[in-house]
């Protein structure tokens, strides 16, 4: 009631208050200017903030999920975690673009594949790499694994109880000299590397795939980076990361 009063009687007050309704606007229009441009720095996107809906399913344990959920974890978004038991998957199998899990639902649209979920959450959430360059070596190392992970199918599935077979031959005759190699060429990218990641000076998720991997060969193969001190610096890097460790030490416990 007093404001139309003031305003009438005192030209000044209505000129000053009229300034400070600018100046208010206009700050506001730069927040909201620096939070879009805050996000998107990062290719996190500012509908993601406000409430883009994601669904993460997967079978209860880590394997070809868990990449995935470190991004979430990461980036701090939320999304909803479906562990689907072994007897529910029969149901839910022809729901599924290729009859297979990990799929990612982004507002009710299907993403399968592990590894292009991961480039998506990757890309959006900022741990793809900084340049074309650095995306596209992530890419080839993300793809280099996929193809070693086929590579020791044979050892991997009889060591983690998926499947029969002599365990001990599978080490020496797939798992070694296949380890040999990858940990390798993995390590000449880290003796190039002035940061301690793999690719670029930040942390992509090319090194959350590796770190991965050998946080479970560890669990049944204790000495699987003996005589790889670059690799075991590496692992320690990359899991020191204060919100991957607290998703590490958090998240339900499995085998594999």
């Amino acid at each position: 009631m007093w404001l139309p009063v003031l305003v009438k009687e005192h030209p000044v007050a209505a000129c000053i208050i009229d300034i400070k309704v600018q100046v208010l606007i206009k700050g506001f229009s730069l927040f909201l200017r620096f939070v879009r441009h805050y996000f998107q720095a990062g290719n996190l996107k500012f509908r993601d903030f406000f409430g883009m809906e994601y669904k993460f399913y997967y079978f209860p344990g880590r394997g070809l999920g868990e990449v995935s959920r470190q991004l979430f974890a990461l980036a701090g978004v939320h999304y909803e975690d479906i562990r689907v038991p072994k007897e529910q998957w029969p149901e839910l199998k022809p729901k599924m673009p290729f009859g297979q899990m990990p799929v990612l639902e982004v507002d009710g649209q299907q993403i399968p594949q592990s590894l292009a979920i991961a480039r998506y959450l990757a890309r959006k959430f900022g741990y793809a790499g900084k340049t074309p360059y650095e995306e596209a070596i992530v890419d080839a190392l993300a793809d280099q694994y996929k193809d070693f992970y086929v590579e020791i199918k044979g050892y991997y599935y009889p060591a983690m109880g998926l499947a029969e077979g002599d365990v001990e031959e599978a080490k020496k005759n797939i798992l070694i000299p296949a380890r040999d190699r990858y940990l390798g060429y993995m390590t000449s990218f880290l003796q190039k590397s002035s940061s301690g990641f793999l690719a670029g000076q930040e942390l992509t998720y090319a090194d959350l795939i590796l770190a991965e991997h050998i946080h479970t060969m560890r669990s049944v193969f204790p000495e699987y980076t003996k005589g790889f001190p670059e690799i075991e610096a590496h692992y320690e890097k990359v899991t020191s990361v204060p919100a991957l460790k607290k998703w590490m030490e958090t998240r339900p416990k499995t085998n594999f």
